[in-house]
């Protein structure tokens, strides 16, 4: 499975692809930034972003798309930039018809390091140590990307399980279910 993980940023945007399997050695395809500048018009700076994704989704032609889930921070424009560069990036996705998988910082770290209070300094370095690279990818938003590609690749398998449980234990759209069950 090719997996490109996006750590979105209306700034810096990292892109990461990494192919691989679950109890399969991993190996990183490419690695890189997406970068906007400051001064730029905010609909000037999502349109590089779209098309620097599109680019990266033409030359590497990847199985899915793992995005790195907004969360709540406390400078809400910086929240607003992230969201935006992350509904840029499931978008380029759903034109093309591929999956798109959400996953938040602490489910990334908690796959890549074990813990889900990991740093940016942990990631970087099992990012490097799985990948077997020379150095941890710069700046951390490229390390950031890679983790999140490999999250995928590595939950991806018990995601689907669970789909396919639950559509075969809720057949049709209008089955019932128990109340606070999550549909995915």
């Amino acid at each position: 499975m090719r997996v490109m993980g996006v750590d979105p940023g209306l700034t810096r945007c990292g892109l990461g692809v990494v192919d691989g399997s679950t109890g399969r050695p991993l190996h990183m395809a490419a690695v890189g930034v997406l970068r906007t500048p400051a001064e730029d018009e905010t609909a000037a700076r999502l349109v590089l972003i779209e098309r620097g994704i599109e680019e990266w989704l033409d030359t590497y032609r990847p199985d899915a798309v793992a995005v790195e889930r907004v969360f709540s921070q406390h400078n809400i424009r910086t929240v607003m930039g992230t969201a935006q560069a992350s509904a840029v990036a499931m978008l380029c996705a759903a034109r093309r018809g591929l999956p798109v998988a959400l996953h938040t910082p602490s489910e990334v770290k908690a796959a890549v390091t074990g813990s889900g209070r990991a740093d940016k300094a942990q990631v970087g370095a099992m990012v490097t140590r799985l990948l077997r690279l020379d150095a941890p990818p710069r700046p951390a938003d490229a390390a950031d990307a890679l983790a999140l590609a490999i999250c995928h690749i590595w939950r991806a398998p018990a995601h689907d399980r669970l789909s396919r449980a639950r559509a075969a234990a809720y057949p049709g759209s209008g089955a019932p279910r128990p109340k606070g069950t999550i549909r995915s």
